[in-house]
């Protein structure tokens, strides 16, 4: 590992020429599977492997990377995956002519949340995987046997079998007859699966679309905080289960619902987090009406059988208890709340269940209750193969839960910086956090997030005050002729340029753009009206070997890059893509991004458009 308590020597110093231009001159895949990536769902993550490339091309073994974003802990991964380097890993590098020596990298990592930080240690440093997985084993057969009781089920012919997860829904309000009607009876249909957006009561026949209708909501006394609160009415759809190796799924039947009465009246256990949510920006006023508290995202019976779990942890060491609280984490938010829900998939007769939208909060009229037990023990192998691609390497990563804005680290101690930072307002990650984090007994400091948020009272500028420090700690802790590579996504041209400011104001230049190419997009760059598919990479230096341009319109830029385009293959030819490579065009100039997505967007069609019309025309 590089000392940090020295200067380094010249010859320390001096690098051989660098090969890594052809990691910015193509879209690099980051793909979205494997276990290191699936072993924790963390909003925005970029795969380890990807950037184990970039570790690879600009430093050499036993040279030491820094991310003052961490995240969920991926760049230390990837630090360790240049000492054991997939066959696949090596065919990537060897195809982009990459001059890489594998071996052995260091990593400090520093991360603002206790989940980041956790996840990320416990990913990096994790216990022997055999004797995890027997813990696991131990733990959940232990409470298992203890609660099976919980997902107890008769099949349709009457036989004994287990919930593999419930159909809750909502109820309506007929506008008509005034009835109150599941959203289940009212909007879906099987034979193929459809969740319609009209409501059709079964009682009166009336049709209308469902936001004509009204959510019926019910008063009930808090178990937890003794408070009378008013929330969504529920009751439950359907029940999908298994018998021995069959499966199966039927209405609900009065044995299910005395079983939910006797769920009732089991006491909540005294572990369970009685602790408001701090809600901000996710907050919506329709489906999180009357949501609290931490215990409003369970069912009942899912918080009991968590909670449990969860207490049966302390009898652990500490290492062991942190990677299995890990692993009940890696489950909790995304799959043993009701931000389960279903969809309905192009010719399915049924709807298929999912996990939380990732990077929001989101409640469905149709919440899933899976069973925990099933749900844990599926994903418990995918966690141990996690544990085994890295457990045993020499590198060493070393995971810190502190603002980046105030790195305890000497000048000049590092060799390359690999960063993902948060894109303004995109992620507001210590709201999406809290729901583990209370578990953990530790929330994020807020006034430490970088982020543009409305509910903090954190401006664009404030942001990019923030962000100036943080970049600023990196700058002064890189070696002299250390690069940084910067992962950034927005459609705002006014982010692009707080980001601009940030990192010159911080000292460094850009030398080249790239793009990343997350071939599975997130929540928001998927829904988002003016989303950019891919995610630009900036390649930051502290030289500035740029000379003055003269300026050209922007729409010059934006075609050049089209026709340059037509010789790539078609995903680049895209208008979001495009984009992205307009952003690295003017950032790689010093100039500011002068045009939002959406306007960009708006040109791109327009032209397409003149295109057609005088292909007709001739």
């Amino acid at each position: 590992m590089t000392t940090h308590n020295s200067v380094r020597s010249k010859s320390q110093i001096t690098r051989k020429a660098p090969s890594f231009r052809a990691l910015y001159a193509q879209a690099l895949p980051s793909r979205r599977s494997g276990s290191l990536f699936g072993a924790f769902p963390y909003p925005t993550k970029i795969s380890p492997e990807a950037i184990a490339l970039f570790i690879a091309a600009h430093t050499e073994p036993g040279d030491t990377v820094f991310d003052g974003f961490a995240g969920s802990g991926t760049t230390g991964l990837a630090a360790l995956l240049c000492e054991r380097p997939s066959p696949e890993l090596r065919r990537q590098a060897k195809e982009l002519r990459l001059d890489v020596k594998w071996g052995a990298r260091n990593a400090i990592l520093y991360e603002l949340s206790a989940l980041g930080a956790l996840v990320g240690n416990t990913l990096t440093n994790p216990p022997e995987p055999l004797a995890f997985s027997a813990a696991a084993e131990q733990l959940l057969n232990d409470i298992e046997k203890e609660n099976s009781w919980l997902y107890e089920a008769t099949d349709p012919d009457g036989n004994k079998g287990t919930i593999r997860y419930t159909l809750w829904s909502d109820l309506l309000r007929c506008p008509e007859c005034s009835e109150s009607i599941s959203l289940y009876d009212g909007c879906v249909s099987l034979k193929p699966a459809r969740i319609h957006s009209w409501f059709s009561c079964p009682m009166c026949k009336h049709k209308c679309p469902v936001d004509d209708t009204e959510r019926v909501v019910t008063a009930k006394r808090d178990p937890l905080t003794g408070i009378t609160v008013s929330q969504r009415a529920r009751v439950v759809a359907r029940l999908y289960g298994k018998t021995g190796k069959g499966m199966w799924s039927r209405p609900p039947s009065p044995s299910d619902k005395r079983l939910l009465a006797r769920v009732s009246t089991t006491p909540i256990p005294d572990n369970v987090p009685n602790v408001r949510i701090p809600w901000g920006d996710l907050y919506r006023r329709g489906y999180h009406q009357g949501m609290t508290h931490l215990h409003h995202f369970y069912t009942r019976r899912n918080l009991i059988a968590f909670a449990r779990l969860w207490e049966r942890t302390c009898s652990f060491d500490s290492t062991m208890r942190d990677a299995l609280r890990f692993w009940l984490l890696s489950y909790n938010a995304s799959h043993a709340t009701i931000m389960t829900r279903v969809v309905a998939k192009r010719n399915q007769k049924d709807l298929v269940v999912t996990s939380a939208q990732p990077g929001v909060l989101y409640v469905s009229g149709l919440p899933v209750e899976k069973n925990l037990f099933l749900g844990l023990r599926r994903k418990l192998a995918t966690i141990t193969r996690a544990f085994s691609a890295v457990h045993g390497c020499t590198g060493r990563v070393e995971v810190r839960q502190k603002s980046s804005r105030n790195v305890e680290l000497p000048d000049q101690s590092i060799d390359y910086v690999f960063t993902d930072p948060p894109f303004g307002g995109n992620i507001p990650y210590a709201e999406l956090n809290f729901l583990n984090e209370a578990w953990l007994g530790c929330p994020t400091d807020r006034s430490e997030e970088i982020i543009v948020s409305n509910s903090q009272s954190k401006t664009l500028g404030a942001y990019r005050h923030m962000l100036t420090d943080a970049l600023g700690e990196a700058k002064r802790i890189l070696c002299h002729s250390g690069k940084a590579t910067l992962v950034f996504h927005s459609a705002s041209a006014a982010v692009w340029k707080a980001l601009h400011s940030a990192y010159s104001d911080a000292g460094f230049f850009v030398e080249n753009a790239g793009v990343l190419n997350k071939t599975q997009g997130s929540f928001k760059q998927v829904t988002t009206t003016g989303a950019v598919k891919g995610d630009p990479l900036l390649l930051l230096g502290t030289q500035n070997r740029r000379k003055p341009e003269n300026g050209s319109c922007v729409w010059s830029i934006a075609e050049a890059l089209r026709k340059e385009a037509l010789t790539l293959e078609p995903a680049e030819q895209t208008q979001q893509r495009l984009y992205s490579r307009l952003v690295g065009h003017y950032l790689i100039r010093g100039e500011q991004v002068p045009v939002d997505a959406n306007d960009f967007y708006r040109w791109h069609e327009d032209q397409e458009m003149h295109r057609v019309e005088n292909r007709v025309a001739a």
